[in-house]
Formats: C-alpha cells, structure tokens, sequence
C-alpha cells in the first residue's frame, strides 16, 4: 500500500488564521501526531511541556508538546502535537485521525469516515 498521505492545515488553536498548508503522513503506528520545530514556531504554537516517547530505534526521547488545530477534508480538531525536529515529516497520528473521525482504508489507501462509539 505504502504511505498514506493526506492534505491538510495546521492552526493556531486560539488564533486559528494563523495556518499552515501540509501534507501529512497518516501514520496508523503511531499514536500522536508529530509536526516540525519550524512549523510549530511559523504558527506560535504554546509548548506545554516535555514527554518521552520510545522511537522507532528503541530509545527514548524527549519532546516538547503542544495543542494544535488540525483540519483534514471538512473536518477540524484540536489535538495534542509532538514538536520534532526541523526536518520532521508532518505524521497524522491515530488520536488525531480517530477525533477527526477518519481511520485510514488499507485497501485504497484513503481516509474514510470512522463509525464513532460512546460505550
């Protein structure tokens, strides 16, 4: 199938003009959504601390969090977004995807809309 790749914004979550245009991977292994230094700095995103999260590797690393507005097709959210690196792959994690309502069709290889479940 390969990599799924979505288009998208990324805002301001309280200043929502204040955008960015990209193009996401949509990364079903990964459980949050991880976008670059550079694009968190463009769009003044407030870091609101550090985790450690375990990479691919096997190490653990520590990297700054913030709240974004994440908008995907016709649909828009604020989620929890690692800051990476300045040479970071935007990547639409699974908690992303899931409060947009999407999940990703492994047969097309295309988002499609989530049944989504109070229980």
């Amino acid at each position: 199938m390969g990599y799924v790749r979505v288009k998208g914004v990324i805002a301001n979550p309280l200043k929502r003009e204040v955008r960015v245009e990209v193009e996401f991977i949509a990364d079903t292994g990964a459980i949050y959504t991880m976008i670059s230094k550079t694009i968190a700095e463009k769009l003044g995103l407030e870091i609101m601390g550090k985790r450690k999260f375990r990479v691919a590797s096997g190490d653990a690393v520590e990297y700054p969090v913030a709240e974004a507005y994440i908008i995907v097709e016709d649909r828009g959210v604020t989620s929890l977004v690692v800051i990476g690196p300045e040479n970071t792959i935007p990547l639409l994690g699974v908690t992303t995807l899931e409060l947009l309502g999407y999940q990703v069709d492994p047969v097309t290889g295309k988002l499609k809309p989530l049944e989504l479940m109070i229980l």
